[in-house]
């Protein structure tokens, strides 16, 4: 048992030696310049990371963006970053970080929604081609709901061209809550893009009944392919009264999914109290909110009736009771961090302030066997987490003062 401070949480771990150590390091006008601070910034992390027995290093690579929301990685080095207050920005190499990219649609910030997800397209290269969602404001009145668009970004990237509206959910609604809002890029077993996209939607708070209707767009994932169009083999294309886009159903605040190298779909939902969920969204199959949950009302009343479990809902993979606000999810591919961690599901906490390493029965497949909170020490919510193509995992962390990191492997990780 952890001893706990006054606020009822975990202590720091204090080391006046080490804190000093790290202030007339930064002092030290070497540490400056690019690319020098970087490696500064390697020394001085590496020595908090064996503090704390972890086998990575956090490095910043930027800071200063006001609540980012996704990051995207674009050739040569650089990375796209949604901020929900409604930008885009990239981030060069060495961390600068660029003006607002151009050409966005109207979007509706406030509370949970804005500028959210952000995907390239698997042919990126080529075609240039991006997906995008964020809160889309009703032409009239105060409602506004969850859309994917796509575009092209310029090839100085300072512009979105060809923008599309490729999907906008219904009905609309006067809530700041629960736009859930993750894109996931379908591909076949053999990891070849299918042409088909995959968006979660949250019940958005106020509609929570609308999770288990499909006549309506809340509490749900949608498949469509890339151009907007249903694929005609969804699972409730032909059923009377069903919007066709729908893949499952019965969510209620999805804000993590990422497809494993097999293909298949993953994602995590906020739960209420409790109750936080990672699903594999089957076609058709209804997740249970809000007839069933782990997890109680914020007014500690039962869910339903106080079922977890009810005939024709799916069961989730896992869930979290203390609930762990979870944001962002990603699965280890590359072996940067030792072999152990290959096939392993990373998950972001908002709420206690970590990133969750869910060790799996085999990799990429079966139930969670363990889970080690890693970067408690920063103290940052965890919005995003993506594995990038040079092998490294990246978070982002959401707050005013933004953080985009890369974990680096610590000394003495085995292979």
């Amino acid at each position: 048992m952890k001893p706990m401070n006054s606020r009822g949480s975990p202590p720091r771990i204090a080391n006046t030696r080490l804190r000093n150590s790290k202030a007339a390091a930064w002092a030290d006008p070497a540490c400056r310049p690019w690319p020098a601070r970087f490696f500064c910034a390697l020394l001085l992390s590496g020595v908090s990371a064996l503090a704390l027995g972890q086998q990575i290093v956090p490095l910043t690579i930027a800071q200063g963006l006001n609540h980012p929301w996704a990051v995207a990685f674009l050739p040569n080095g650089h990375f796209l970053v949604s901020e929900r207050a409604g930008a885009f920005r990239v981030v060069a190499p060495d961390g600068k970080i660029g003006a607002p990219i151009g050409g966005l649609p109207a979007i509706a910030v406030g509370g949970q929604g804005g500028l959210l997800d952000v995907v390239l397209d698997s042919d990126f290269v080529r075609n240039r081609t991006l997906y995008f969602c964020y809160a889309e404001p009703a032409s009239r009145g105060n409602g506004n709901s969850t859309a994917l668009a796509s575009a092209r970004l310029s090839a100085d990237l300072r512009q979105l061209e060809g923008l599309r509206l490729l999907f906008s959910q219904r009905p609309k609604t006067a809530s700041e809550l629960h736009f859930g809002c993750r894109i996931v890029e379908s591909k076949t077993a053999q990891g070849q893009a299918d042409g088909k996209l995959f968006l979660t939607l949250g019940e958005r708070f106020n509609r929570r009944d609308d999770a288990q209707t499909l006549d309506n767009h809340h509490g749900k994932v949608i498949r469509i392919n890339k151009d907007g169009s249903v694929p005609a083999d969804n699972p409730f294309v032909g059923r009377p009264g069903a919007l066709t886009e729908i893949w499952s159903f019965g969510h209620r605040n999805p804000q993590g999914a990422t497809l494993s190298p097999q293909g298949v779909l993953w994602m995590h939902e906020h739960g209420p109290r409790g109750g936080d969920e990672i699903n594999l969204p089957q076609p058709g199959g209804n997740y249970g909110w809000p007839l069933v949950s782990f997890g109680r009302n914020y007014d500690l009343t039962a869910v339903g009736d106080g079922s977890s479990a009810k005939a024709g809902t799916e069961q989730p993979l896992h869930q979290w009771t203390p609930s762990i606000a979870p944001s962002g999810m990603a699965f280890v591919t590359s072996e940067k961090y030792g072999k152990a961690w290959v096939g392993n599901l990373l998950v972001g906490s908002l709420k206690f302030t970590h990133l969750a390493r869910l060790e799996l029965e085999r990799p990429y497949a079966g139930k969670v066997v363990k889970e080690t909170r890693l970067l408690e020490a920063l103290g940052e919510r965890i919005r995003d987490v993506r594995q990038g193509p040079d092998g490294f995992i990246y978070v982002v962390t959401d707050s005013a003062n933004g953080k985009l990191i890369r974990l680096a492997p610590a000394a003495g990780v085995p292979d």
